[in-house]
């Protein structure tokens, strides 16, 4: 896409929210100089310092942070991770507009929440997974939805990148199912889905081969049944129901209304999962927690989902925020007034401590500088403007609608389901995040953005009465 003088002017709306996305994203560079900090970055970072396979969490982004490890510089991943969202909007728009047929003005509304959430623009300044994810698996069904045959060619792209984001967060699995269900809707010819299955598989499979090397399990993480039981401790009770003898030990503690938040439940220091700094669950662990986790499920199934409804419903969707899972992790989320306070004391998994890790990694002491009046306008822009839950709630109404009763149904209902898919799963089997919302806030745009905004063909011309009739075409040997 040029800016031409005329290009901005036919897209004077797209541009000016460009341009207010742009400038709220050199506002973070020079206020808050370095990254921010979230528990989970001195893991990555360790990763990226000696790659080896994560067992709490997939090592993609850890590798991402490797490729960058030569220039030692934490500074040049925000900027790669701040342009790479803005090259996404742009994209997007481009595609809305030229290949989905949509009207400027709707396709500058459905990238303008990307562009200009507060929340959004903090995140992509932490040192977390979800930025690259976003990326990947936004720009995989762009290119899936892209018009024309999709070919084996454009479908090995798709499972490359569906895949490289599996292994940067787990729940980009379920996406590669919805990429094939499209297809199926799709009817595309059997040499396609060969190419996205082995593509995707390629990278999922080495990653799985590479765990097993090091923890003896073909698998992506060794705490899918630890976090399963961090959703259950929110309404597992013992009292009760009685729990096998071997499972006895990991009943949560305190009453049902007074626990704290399920994944909280896991990382305590009295947790009884018995997480400490440092450590990894071992593979016992696991599996008698994935087993508390079912035997909790088949006795309270109502108390599931009673808590996973909720979750979904009233905190994804709720107007304000609240200071969930806990008040410090929440408060990651907001453009801070002081550096965040760190341990560099604390041990890191694979070995050092989190300012050794950072140390090798960036050849300093990683902190933050939080530089003013830049960070203040910032903190007052993030008071105002985001998108409320209730906000995404109704978007996805207007997707779902969409698919009923207008046109493109097919890439509309792709956009609209990777969307749900990507605010369902979390707390279906871990937990609500608000961190877990922002990666399915295009898709949701997307989706209405292409059922409701389409330009209208314009009709054919009516053939003047006075012209002549063509005359009939003669056989080929008249």
């Amino acid at each position: 896409m040029s800016f031409s003088p005329s290009t901005v002017r036919r897209n004077w709306l797209f541009c000016a929210v460009l341009l207010v996305g742009v400038v709220l994203r050199v506002l973070a560079m020079v206020g808050f100089r370095g990254v921010l900090w979230f528990n989970d970055s001195y893991d990555f970072v360790r990763i990226a310092d000696d790659p080896f396979p994560h067992p709490l969490r997939p090592s993609g982004y850890g590798l991402f942070l490797w490729v960058l490890k030569p220039f030692h510089s934490l500074a040049l991943v925000t900027v790669l991770q701040h342009a790479a969202v803005l090259g996404l909007a742009v994209l997007g728009y481009r595609m809305l507009v030229r290949d989905f047929e949509v009207r400027r003005t709707w396709a500058a509304l459905a990238v303008a929440p990307m562009l200009l959430d507060a929340f959004q623009v903090e995140l992509e300044h932490l040192l977390l997974s979800d930025t690259l994810f976003t990326a990947l698996v936004f720009g995989a069904m762009l290119l899936l939805a892209k018009p024309g045959e999709a070919g084996w060619r454009r479908a090995a792209l798709v499972g490359s990148l569906l895949g490289v984001a599996a292994v940067t967060r787990s729940v980009g699995v379920p996406l590669f199912l919805i990429a094939v269900l499209y297809l199926l809707l799709r009817r595309t010819r059997w040499p396609v889905y060969v190419a996205l299955a082995v593509t995707f598989a390629l990278p999922v499979g080495a990653y799985a081969t590479w765990f097993q090397r090091d923890h003896g399990r073909f698998q992506m993480t060794g705490v899918d049944g630890v976090f399963l039981w961090g959703r259950t401790a929110a309404f597992a009770d013992c009292d009760a129901f009685t729990p096998p003898p071997d499972l006895a030990r990991l009943c949560p503690y305190g009453a049902k209304g007074d626990r704290p938040a399920s994944s909280h439940q896991i990382w305590e220091d009295n947790s009884p999962t018995g997480w400490s700094n440092g450590r990894a669950f071992d593979e016992e662990t696991n599996a008698r927690a994935q087993r508390f986790a079912v035997w909790a499920i088949k006795n309270q199934p109502l108390d599931y989902l009673r808590v996973v409804s909720y979750d979904f419903f009233v905190r994804t969707f709720s107007w304000h925020r609240s200071r969930y899972p806990t008040v410090g992790t929440e408060a990651r989320y907001h453009f801070p007034t002081k550096p965040t306070a760190r341990k560099p004391e604390l041990p890191v998994y694979g070995g050092g401590t989190r300012g050794a890790v950072v140390y090798e990694y960036s050849h300093g002491t990683g902190r933050t500088h939080v530089v003013e009046p830049y960070a203040g306008v910032l903190r007052g822009y993030q008071e105002h403007v985001s998108v409320p839950g209730t906000v995404l709630g109704v978007v996805l109404l207007a997707g779902a609608a969409g698919i009923v009763w207008r046109r493109a149904r097919a890439r509309t209902a792709l956009f609209w389901t990777s969307g749900v898919a990507l605010l369902a799963i979390p707390p279906i089997t871990v937990d609500f995040d608000y961190r877990y919302m922002l990666p399915a806030l295009p898709f949701a745009c997307f989706a209405a953005a292409m059922a409701w905004g389409r330009r209208r063909p314009v009709p054919a011309a009516p053939e003047a009465e006075s012209a002549p009739a063509a005359p009939e075409a003669q056989p080929a040997d008249a």
